[in-house]
């Protein structure tokens, strides 16, 4: 019997169901409960996965959080973000197109008198071209997106021109992003992978710009 062709991997839609708040974990906020709206496609990085990644963050710039300028392009429940803002960063830009969402941040920030925090209301792209436009440069860039609408396939080329010498991009998706070589899609020219882990379904990774 002829076998059937194996049917692509599906990237999931908006990852698994989440509660209704996540927690700040380190830092000067440490253990602050930060809501969740429940709006389409919002899906906070859980909190494991998120003291992983700071982790590897805080071991790659030796635990000094002081001079980071950090970028959080789609901001959602602020939960990197304020992590990022909660540990010391010198300042955290954070986007997001969702009134609702950006208003909660800002009652987010007036709670916590977050002055390192400024928030903007508008797309993670445009927002994107306009830095690099004004020519900013930062530190540390999180890139949290829906999964399945190719945001990463268009930020990314964006990041590099945003980043520092050094600099990090944190970025969540449905799929991994190591490949063997020669196989990696022309939107990770560029980019290492210099570390990479699974929670579930969501694939979290460190990239750096080599150029």
């Amino acid at each position: 019997m002829q076998k059937k062709p194996a049917k692509p991997a599906k990237v999931p839609v908006h990852g698994p169901k989440h509660s209704n708040q996540v927690r700040i974990i380190g830092g000067a906020w440490k253990r602050t409960p930060l809501p969740v709206l429940e709006a389409l496609g919002l899906r906070p990085t859980p909190d494991r996965v998120r003291e992983t990644a700071f982790n590897w963050i805080s071991h790659l710039r030796d635990g000094e959080w002081a001079s980071a300028h950090v970028l959080d392009l789609f901001a959602g429940s602020g939960a990197l973000g304020f992590e990022a803002a909660s540990r010391g960063a010198a300042s955290v830009i954070m986007a997001d197109t969702n009134t609702a969402v950006v208003r909660q941040l800002d009652a987010i920030k007036a709670k916590l008198n977050a002055s390192n925090v400024q928030l903007l209301r508008s797309d993670a792209l445009a927002t994107a071209q306009s830095l690099a436009v004004r020519g900013q440069k930062f530190d540390l860039i999180f890139l949290d997106p829906p999964y399945q609408q190719d945001f990463l396939a268009r930020a990314l080329p964006l990041c590099s021109k945003l980043l520092k010498e050094n600099g990090l991009v944190y970025a969540e998706s449905g799929l991994p992003l190591t490949f063997e070589e020669g196989e990696a899609p022309e939107w990770m020219a560029g980019w290492q992978v210099v570390r990479a882990d699974k929670a579930g379904m969501v694939f979290y990774h460190l990239l750096q710009y080599t150029g």
